[in-house]
This record gives structure tokens, C-alpha cells and sequence, in this order.
């Protein structure tokens, strides 16, 4: 018997600018036909932001298909599935802006409760919403004030930034607590199991150059193993440890990408114990062993990200 096919989805890998919490894509890139020949939804490891210009078409989130149009916003945690399809024949003008959520608000309320940035990180993480600017202008004017400095920097436009971010991110953190009974009460939110295993892979993003059991996640989760690796591949459409090869390689893509570290250190750094290991894994999800791919960087986009990353000058 044949095995049954995996249901595709892809993890759309993103690095931070060094010393911002806020990575923006930009400009008339985001002007076209999405989802086209696309047929499987994506995640991402960072909080995403999205604005509609111009436009309409489908939006999918989790296991819910909503219609987008224009003056529309998103917020989609990480880790979660989602996609955006134009209407065929059409085209559609995003902006994005992607947000270290965890480490911001950790540099933001360093000394005081921890406690406090669990909750508001939480009700962030909670659902992933479309909405009309007219519904919630407050939110939608500060992610507009927040995609305009991105695009024109001036001094201390992270600072700037930064503050509006501070306060977008407490509105969410509202809204989402208003809603929650609602949402509990009509089960509106499809993503509900999000929230455990984000925790799996946070705990992932940390700890991926340590020896990681999938014992040690489940207990992790407060998850029996048998029903960790159920959910975590029912929700991720791979298996813990696939994920976790997989975020080592992607790691290992930025040193073998900017650094001339050799191979042998990368993969230990990156939490492999032989190069055989390291070298397999590395074929299976790049298509190359290690050293003839890192002649060829320019592959880093299409392969790894399969999207390139547009930044306006003065990153």
C-alpha cells in the first residue's frame, strides 16, 4: 500500500533587521495576483500585519475562508496558517509589517511583571482577525502610520515606530480580551490549538542546538507524547522532529549565507551531532549537500524564504 501524500504547507522564514522589532515589505512589489498556482497554505515565525490597498479576493485563515477588499487590515500570529488569494484575473496592493512581538514587549516591561507580557502575548496570539478600517480605525490608522515611517526613514524612525507599535500592540491586546467570551460562546475562532503548540515551537526557536526529546516538548505542552505528536502533526502537517531539522537548517542557511564558519562548526552550532546527520537532512530539505550550496547563496530566496524580502533603503 502506498503511503498517503503529506498535505503541503509552508514555513515562510523571516530575519529581523538588526535592532528593530519591525521587518516592513514595501512598495509596488506587493502589487499582483496572490496565491496564484498556489494551492497550500504558509506560517511564519513572526506576528504578521498585513493593510489592503487595493483589491479583493479570498482570505484563508486556519480552516476559515473570509473575503478581503480594500481599506482592510489583518493580524495573523505566527505559527499560524493562512493564505491570500486575489480574485482570478485581478490584482491585489498589501503592505506588510512583521513584528517581534515577544522580544519587543520583553524590552519593553524588562523589570517588571512577567507575568503581565505572558497575558498581553497571549490575547495577541489568541486569534487571527480580517477587519474594516471603519470597524476599528484606531488599529488601522496606527499599522498606516507605522507602514508610512517604515517607507520614508528619518531619524530615529525605529523609535518613532516603536512607540506606535507599543500602543498598536495594547489595542490588540483590549480587543481581543472583549472578545473572548463572544468567541469561546460561537467557536468563531478555527486556529484554536494554536496556542499549545506555539508553545512546542517557541520552545523550538529556543533551544534547537540542544539535544531536543519530543518527550521533553510534550511535557512541555502538558500533553501526553502520543497525543503531542497527533496534534503537532495534524496542526503542522510534519512531524515534530521534521520540524526541527528544519528550523536547524534554516539556521545553518544564514551562517553558511554570512559567515565563513566551517561546515563541521555549523552543524554543531545548529544542534547536529555528526556531519552524516547534518549532511542528509540538509540534502533532503535544500536539494544540495551544504558545501556546493553555499557557492550559490543567490538560491538562499528561492529555495528557503520562496519570496524575497523587499526593504526600503535606510535598513
Amino acid at each position: 500500500m502506498s503511503k498517503k501524500k503529506k498535505t503541503k504547507m509552508e514555513f515562510r522564514y523571516y530575519k529581523m533587521p538588526d535592532g528593530s522589532p519591525i521587518l516592513a515589505l514595501l512598495g509596488d512589489k506587493w502589487v499582483q495576483t496572490y496565491g496564484n498556482d498556489i494551492d497550500y497554505l504558509h506560517f511564519h515565525n513572526y506576528l504578521e500585519i498585513g493593510y489592503c490597498y487595493e483589491g479583493h479576493g479570498e482570505l484563508v485563515l486556519g480552516e476559515q475562508s473570509l473575503r478581503f477588499k480594500e481599506d482592510q487590515f489583518t493580524v495573523i500570529p505566527k505559527n499560524y496558517p493562512h493564505t491570500t488569494n486575489s480574485t482570478p484575473g485581478t490584482t491585489s496592493y498589501w503592505e506588510y509589517l512583521f513584528i517581534d512581538e515577544d522580544s519587543f514587549l520583553r524590552e519593553c516591561y524588562r523589570g517588571g511583571s512577567i507575568g503581565r507580557v505572558e497575558r498581553m502575548l497571549e490575547r495577541i496570539n489568541s486569534r487571527a482577525t480580517l477587519k474594516n478600517i471603519s470597524e476599528s480605525p484606531v488599529l488601522g490608522g496606527m499599522i498606516r502610520q507605522i507602514l508610512d515611517i517604515m517607507r520614508e526613514p528619518k531619524a530615529f524612525y525605529i523609535d518613532e515606530a516603536k512607540g506606535i507599535l507599543l500602543a498598536f500592540l495594547v489595542n490588540v491586546v483590549r480587543e481581543n480580551q472583549v472578545e473572548d467570551s463572544e468567541q469561546e460562546k460561537n467557536e468563531v475562532l478555527e486556529g484554536k490549538i494554536t496556542i499549545p503548540i506555539s508553545r512546542a515551537l517557541d520552545y523550538i526557536t529556543l533551544h534547537y542546538m540542544e539535544p531536543l526529546k519530543v518527550s521533553e516538548l510534550a511535557s512541555w505542552c502538558h500533553m501526553s507524547e502520543t497525543h503531542f505528536r497527533r496534534t503537532f502533526s495534524a496542526y503542522m502537517k510534519m512531524s515534530p522532529l521534521e520540524y526541527i531539522n528544519l528550523v536547524r537548517i534554516q539556521t545553518a542557511c544564514e551562517y553558511l549565507k554570512k559567515t565563513d564558519v566551517p561546515v563541521s562548526d555549523i552543524a554543531y552550532k545548529c544542534g547536529f551531532t555528526t556531519m552524516s546527520t547534518f549532511n542528509r537532512n540538509f540534502k533532503q530539505i535544500m536539494g544540495t549537500a551544504p558545501y556546493e550550496w553555499r557557492k550559490r547563496p543567490e538560491n538562499f530566496e528561492q529555495q528557503l524564504l520562496k519570496c524575497q524580502i523587499h526593504s526600503e533603503a535606510g535598513w
